[in-house]
């Protein structure tokens, strides 16, 4: 399935890029912070967000149940330790801290520190709490983009948990329909997902990240779209949703999706009038069922659309789509430095110099680490 391949590719791009975005248009904290940005390229950022990660997840969740089928529990479990937790591991002891002693000597009012002293003393934790610390947590140490690849090990678990139950009582496999899910069963699903969603941000707005277990960085807000969109992936691979959900109505739904998309392009601002990032309130409502909306038909269009035009081999998209996990533990430090150097310049400019250079830069760099010795087996 060739176009998974160019599809895993270009997600790996897009967040490249929402992330070249961040200073110069949304409002979320970012480690490089300036004046002024773009209404546009804070929409682009909302609308890409809408789908990215959950089909990302959809993604990789396609190849856990032949995964499991072929290897059994133990070995599944094992591959994907060895696979994300050196990620996970050099992200957070490496690369992370590089880019918080970076926003922590230019963005706060705290005196300078050195290298070495940030580390122990404000990115482990080891020193006091300096009085009117700015955050976003104390002490710095956080997983930030590496989230993802903790929820990659989360469900893993849980789907071998599962499996293994299944197995142990008995409970057999569900013969696979005689067709892919209809349009009544992709509402249905839409409408439970957006009411998960909407009753999740009662008590957990956007942007509220939790420590689950003291450990893994969770978003709850989105929760119930991402662990959806992973059930939907192993449900795809059984049922041979894929191979048999027709081209008429995956374009139907990526219309739906691009008119929302479109629509929030244009009138983004009046819009957002609308919407509320959480509470009890219609404006959460409204905005988690239109962000749900968005992220099915979107994904479902973008499945059946790369079907369609990049189901064929290609050594380059495959190799570029292999160092996908590697580009995603890289970008951050490479698309911060290039807004670093970016610094003076207005939001537009700014962003085009820092999202096709810095896609080409994480591209390159991790080409290179996979190919070097001792990291190889690790990256």
């Amino acid at each position: 399935m060739h176009h998974l391949d160019a599809l895993k590719l270009f997600l790996v791009v897009l967040v490249v890029v929402l992330h070249a975005a961040q200073p110069y248009g949304p409002a979320d904290w970012w480690y490089v912070e300036r004046e002024g940005g773009s209404d546009l390229l804070a929409e682009a950022a909302r609308v890409g967000g809408t789908f990215l990660m959950s089909l990302f997840l959809f993604v990789s969740a396609y190849f856990v149940p032949a995964a499991h089928d072929r290897l059994g529990g133990a070995r599944f479990l094992g591959r994907r330790f060895r696979r994300f937790l050196p990620l996970v591991l050099v992200g957070f002891f490496v690369v992370v801290p590089v880019v918080m002693y970076a926003y922590h000597q230019n963005f706060r009012d705290h005196p300078p520190l050195g290298p070495l002293a940030y580390y122990t003393d404000v990115y482990l934790g080891a020193g006091e709490e300096p009085a009117g610390w700015t955050g976003p947590i104390w002490p710095d140490r956080q997983f930030a983009h590496l989230w993802f690849l903790q929820h990659l090990l989360v469900y893993a678990l849980l789907y071998a948990g599962w499996r293994w139950a299944a197995d142990r009582f008995g409970r057999p496999r569900p013969a696979a329909p005689a067709g892919p899910p209809g349009t009544v069963a992709i509402l249905g699903f839409t409408a439970a997902v957006a009411a998960a969603t909407f009753l999740l941000r009662v008590p957990y707005p956007v942007d509220t990240w939790i420590p689950l277990l003291e450990f893994i960085q969770t978003e709850p807000a989105d929760l119930a779209l991402q662990a959806s969109f992973f059930w939907a992936g192993t449900a795809a691979y059984r049922r041979g949703w894929l191979t048999t959900f027709s081209d008429r109505a995956g374009y139907a739904w990526l219309a739906v999706g691009g008119v929302l998309a479109a629509a929030h392009l244009a009138f983004g601002p009046r819009l957002e009038a609308l919407y509320a990032p959480g509470g009890a309130t219609a404006g959460s409502l409204v905005w988690s069922g239109v962000e749900t909306v968005m992220c099915v038909s979107l994904s479902i269009g973008l499945l059946v659309l790369f079907r369609r035009v990049a189901d064929r081999p290609s050594r380059w998209v495959a190799g570029a789509a292999a160092l996908g996990f590697t580009v995603y533990l890289v970008h951050v430090p490479v698309v911060v430095a290039l807004q670093y150097a970016t610094l003076g310049l207005d939001p537009w400019p700014a962003f085009l110099l820092v999202a096709a250079p810095g896609t080409a830069a994480s591209l390159a760099l991790a080409w290179l680490l996979a190919r070097t010795p001792v990291l190889r087996r690790f990256l």
